[in-house]
């Protein structure tokens, strides 16, 4: 027989984990004391049920600011959620023909905060396997998924982003918030969004949105790949291709625009 008041306990400490996940879901980003405050708890009780939760990934601290966000680990276990599966599985007749069509490497990402989170991701023939991209989340202002993503994010949600420090992650990454309201601008009149040697050096990439039932951007599909296979002459080409695959991903998703 288990002890009452030990398993009382723990089924507390559940509760209260859970209910810090359903805080920062609501919230975004919370520290100690607000995740303490929200859950009427000492703020080391708090620290530990978050740091337990640090420990498998389903929640991350941001190293600038100190505060806890959801992490990697619940996107995981939200391959559980519908939506997710349905975003991946329906891509997945997709993006490999895309890939192999442009020869290069093909991604899709969804908003997932102030970043883009990578979902699912498909090499073309030529592509350099340098890293695998499922999982990372990656800086809104200096990719092309980005790019897509924070074009078609909610006003207040964009102008935050740009209200903070923009890093300079490449040799040719715009941190000027006015340039790159500007090229969110572009990115919605013309359809796509492309990245050269902005995330890293020698990396290029073009980028459009997926639609869901309703018509609202629910992913960004992109094409990537090195830049001297891929330079900016051949960018508007790549575009029409993934644009192509986006909307068919999109129809896929329930959307008949």
């Amino acid at each position: 027989m288990g002890n009452g008041s030990g398993d009382g306990a723990a089924v507390q400490s559940v509760d209260r984990a859970l209910t810090i996940l359903k805080l920062l879901a609501r919230d975004g980003e919370l520290g100690v004391s607000e995740l303490a405050a929200g859950l009427g708890v000492h703020r080391s009780t708090a620290f530990r049920l978050v740091a337990t939760l640090e420990s498998h990934d389903l929640v991350e601290q941001d190293g600038d600011r100190g505060g806890y966000r959801l992490g990697v680990g619940v996107v995981r276990l939200a391959g559980a959620t519908s939506a997710r599966l349905d975003l991946v599985r329906e891509s997945r007749t997709v993006t490999p023909a895309l890939a192999r069509a442009v020869g290069e490497t093909v991604n899709v990402a969804v908003l997932a905060g102030r970043e883009a989170l990578y979902v699912d991701e498909v090499a073309g023939p030529s592509a350099l396997q340098l890293h695998h991209w499922v999982g990372q989340r990656i800086p809104l202002h200096a990719t092309s998924n980005g790019k897509v993503l924070l074009a078609h994010a909610p006003a207040a949600l964009r102008e935050e982003v740009l209200a903070a420090a923009l890093p300079v992650l490449a040799g040719r990454t715009v941190t000027d918030p006015g340039r790159v309201r500007a090229e969110l601008a572009e990115v919605r009149r013309r359809g796509y969004a492309t990245a050269v040697d902005e995330l890293e050096d020698g990396l290029s990439a073009v980028a459009a949105p997926v639609l869901g039932v309703d018509g609202s951007v629910i992913a960004s599909l992109s094409a990537s790949g090195p830049t001297f296979r891929m330079p900016e002459t051949a960018i508007a080409a790549v575009a029409e291709q993934v644009m192509t695959a986006a909307r068919e991903v999109s129809a896929r998703m329930g959307w008949f625009g």
